[in-house]
């Protein structure tokens, strides 16, 4: 395994790479001299990272972040429908069925919106908690697992207490942050696997590097051209066969994903997700515009700012960066403004590059010929600690110091009383509010998204946010099925729960 207690004290020696008669010192930029030339700087030590303290953090994180994601979910905050899809997802894999996920339409098999069959391993814990709530475990314990992954990698580099305080500064960080509060992704699954990947690369495990990367196209389509950059980074390093091949499996796997296999999956025949770069407001922007408006929003300029303004700027020193320039890449020509700035889980992967991208450019600085660049370098580690608390007072976890966020108020006792009046078994048309508390043992589908269904039961929040307020329920519900009826049968506080009345249509 990629970084194991093997590398305890390993001596490694790296080379130079020339290129057109330049060499290029891939260890220390600022020396001035070719790599191997420079005795003081021809050897790393790495050093030891007992996995003890690292563990313990790790517990800490895990319980930070699931409590906060169970207490969000146990007060019906779910801020969209994702966590809904990803249950119905792997309830489907979990009973040995296709994969198919109610919520987006009757009978829409979800590898046809976004290829991830790796969620499937989330069966087994599945099989013993069948809840949502599982999977918000799940991400919290994978968010905390990378967090040892970089702590411990940081250690090796460094030394000294560095790993423990770049823990607690990735743990921290609002890229994690906001996808803990996103509820559940599939991301999750990728972030320990990039941590993995960046650790073999600055260990130089290249084998290992090739490991780690090739799950990463099972987890999200987008995630091959992050694998093709990988090998670009092998091939910088002087590996150009492994790199060669990797980059080609991490573009063809991108190009068979999203040109054969998701059209292949969708009723649509095509990968849907062309339009957030091609359409804006459903007008169509040209290639060009996309390119020209990349840094077209301070909000897309903040969130750069801020994703290496969390590693004191010194991500940027290190070849590593170039990781995440894929995910910034369709993020910023995308026309959707949820894909620009810091909130969402968008960021998540992209938060163990940096951080280990900041530790091999304070490495890399620690030898520079610049006295500033050095006594920067040496300070950076607490800068990054520093920042990252800083956040902290503006970002999620803060809630968890906050005595209200314990409370049950009245809306989530009305939500928990709607919820006791919808049959188990049952098919019901919801909003986000309930639906992830209904996924596990009902039949759900979005509101509006299931026209002739007529489902058993529409359970509704009148204050989730219409475009227009809902007066009279039951004339809603029977405008969604005009070949139903509907009566209510439950109504506590702004939560409406109507039942069918009429024989589902073809059985009477």
């Amino acid at each position: 395994m990629a970084g194991g207690a093997g590398a305890t004290d390993r001596q490694v020696t790296s080379e130079g790479l020339r290129c057109g008669g330049i060499v290029l010192d891939l260890n220390q930029s600022d020396t001035g001299v070719p790599g191997g030339q420079a005795p003081e700087r021809a050897a790393r030590t790495w050093h030891p990272a007992p996995l003890r303290p690292y563990l313990i953090a790790a517990v800490v994180l895990c319980a930070l972040y699931f409590l906060y994601g169970y207490l969000r979910y146990s007060h019906f905050q779910s801020p969209s429908w994702d966590l809904g899809i990803f249950e119905q997802e792997v309830r489907a894999y979990a009973g040995f069925d296709a994969p198919v996920v109610d919520i987006k339409g009757p009978g829409y098999l979800i590898l046809g919106d976004h290829f991830s069959p790796v969620v499937a391993l989330l069966v087994p814990l599945y099989w013993i908690w069948p809840s949502a709530v599982a999977l918000l475990f799940a991400q919290a314990a994978l968010f905390a697992g990378s967090a040892v992954i970089v702590g411990r990698t940081v250690q090796q580099m460094l030394g000294g207490r560095s790993g423990l305080c770049v823990t607690v500064a990735y743990g921290l960080s609002w890229g994690l942050q906001e996808a803990v509060k996103a509820d559940f992704h599939e991301i999750a699954l990728a972030v320990p696997l990039i941590a993995l990947v960046c650790r073999a690369l600055l260990m130089e495990r290249w084998r290992a590097v090739v490991l780690w990367s090739l799950p990463l196209v099972l987890v999200k389509e987008d995630l091959g051209i992050t694998v093709a950059v990988v090998g670009g980074l092998l091939a910088l390093y002087g590996k150009r066969l492994q790199g060669f091949l990797l980059a080609a499996f991490g573009v063809l796997a991108f190009a068979l994903t999203v040109l054969v296999l998701i059209p292949a999956a969708s009723s649509a025949g095509t990968y849907d997700y062309w339009k957030k770069i091609e359409e804006n407001g459903g007008q169509e922007v040209s290639p060009l515009d996309s390119v020209l408006g990349v840094l077209d929003s301070s909000v897309k300029l903040e969130m750069l700012v801020f994703l290496v303004g969390i590693t004191a700027f010194m991500a940027l020193r290190s070849p590593l960066i170039l990781l995440v320039l894929p995910t910034l890449g369709w993020r910023l020509l995308s026309q959707d403004s949820n894909h620009w700035g810091m909130v969402w889980h968008y960021s998540a992967i992209l938060m163990p590059v940096v951080f280990l991208a900041m530790a091999d450019g304070i490495r890399r600085s620690q030898g520079s010929k610049r006295p500033w660049l050095v006594s920067y370098a040496n300070v950076a580690v607490p800068v990054a600690v520093a920042v990252a608390v800083a956040l902290t007072q503006h970002l999620p976890l803060r809630d968890l110091l906050r005595p209200e966020t314990y409370r049950t108020d009245a809306r989530t006792h009305a939500a928990e009383a709607a919820l006791d009046a919808i049959p188990v078994g049952a098919r019901v048309e919801t909003d986000i509010t309930l639906m992830a508390h209904l996924t596990a043992d009902r039949t759900v589908y979005w509101i509006g998204g299931a026209p002739g269904t007529a489902p058993d039961v529409v359970a509704i929040n009148l204050d989730f946010g219409w475009s227009r307020p809902i007066d009279d329920p039951v004339k809603y519900a029977e405008q969604l099925h005009p070949e139903a009826r509907y009566r209510i049968t439950r109504e506590a506080g702004s939560f409406v729960v109507m039942e069918r009345t009429t024989p589902v249509p073809g059985n009477d």
